[in-house]
């Protein structure tokens, strides 16, 4: 994770135009993991999909129906990923317009083989915060279409944040939720986060040539493939400072982070521990370290 970076003033509840036919309102639940909130989009002029409908709070459930006009209607609501932050309002939200929820599946769908084993073997914590009980009407495999008069979505699975991940593209931007955000890293904490899938994700975005992202949070992303270029690049300096840690002899994930984060306020320094922990999953899979234990929060690992 890096610090914050400052962002123009975005007041919960007010409605943002950020481009003909997308407007935002951000979530009254600021915390050093979410920003200054959640962002939720309205795309559309008449047919409206909500994507991210955000917590579970009355304030801002009142602030998404506010914002539609008299010809306008909720047909589609779109959840990006199962966490608390993001999913839950989802249903309150379909009680009052009747719109079927949309997602990639449950919490645990899209979880990798290596991330189900320790999801089994007892790994847990860490994290936002998962949305157990979020069930999309409609399950969308990648590369499926939901489509309004004036607008197209193609749901692209990127997991990594989470295995039930999809960013959302609309013509050249992308709705990129947790996984490209606009004022920090993303967290990554095992079993439902994976690195290595993580990575991958990032690879298939810089694939394509987007114009802007709009993330999940923070402000528009104007220039994609630098943010891009510099997650990859800040993750890899992440493996290096690890890698060069352990030349000093086996450690654990909290006692890395404390060595490699050193300018990390403390009320994130448990969530630097798991992204720390994420890169030595990563490092097994790619035998550069080992686990001197079964794989739990506090393994120690040494150098293969």
């Amino acid at each position: 994770m890096m610090p914050p970076r400052d962002d123009p003033d975005a007041p919960a509840g007010r409605v943002e135009v950020l481009e003909p036919g997308v407007r935002r309102i951000v979530a009254p639940n600021p915390s050093p993991m979410t920003f200054k909130g959640t962002n939720s989009y309205l795309l559309g002029a008449t047919e409206i999909a909500v994507i991210d409908p955000g917590p579970l709070d009355q304030d801002h459930l009142a602030a998404l129906l506010d914002a539609l006009t008299p010809d306008q209607r909720i047909t589609h609501i779109v959840v990006s990923h199962a966490h608390l932050d993001h999913s839950p309002l989802a249903t309150a939200l379909q009680k009052e317009c009747g719109a079927p929820i949309y997602g990639f599946g449950p919490a645990g769908k899209g979880r990798s083989a290596v991330m189900q084993r320790l999801a089994e073997s007892g790994l847990v914590g860490g994290g936002e915060g998962i949305d157990a009980a979020f069930s999309p009407d409609h399950e969308l495999e990648d590369g499926a279409l939901l489509k309004g008069p004036d607008w197209q979505l193609r749901a692209l699975h990127t997991p990594g944040h989470i295995g039930n991940h999809i960013c959302l593209a609309w013509d050249d931007i992308c709705f990129t939720a947790d996984h490209v955000m606009g004022w920090a890293s993303s967290l990554v904490s095992p079993p439902d986060g994976d690195l290595t899938d993580f990575m991958a994700s990032c690879r298939r975005l810089q694939k394509t040539e987007w114009r802007r992202f709009f993330p999940g949070h923070g402000d528009p992303v104007d220039n994609p493939k630098a943010r891009l270029n510099w997650l990859v690049a800040h993750r890899r300096s992440r493996e290096r400072a690890i890698l060069a840690a352990l030349e000093s002899g086996p450690a654990d994930a909290q006692s890395l982070a404390r060595a490699i984060y050193g300018d990390t306020p403390a009320g994130l320094m448990a969530a630097a521990s798991r992204n720390v922990l994420a890169h030595l999953i990563d490092l097994v899979g790619k035998n550069k370290v080992a686990p001197k234990a079964p794989l739990r929060a506090d393994t120690r690992f040494y150098l293969a």
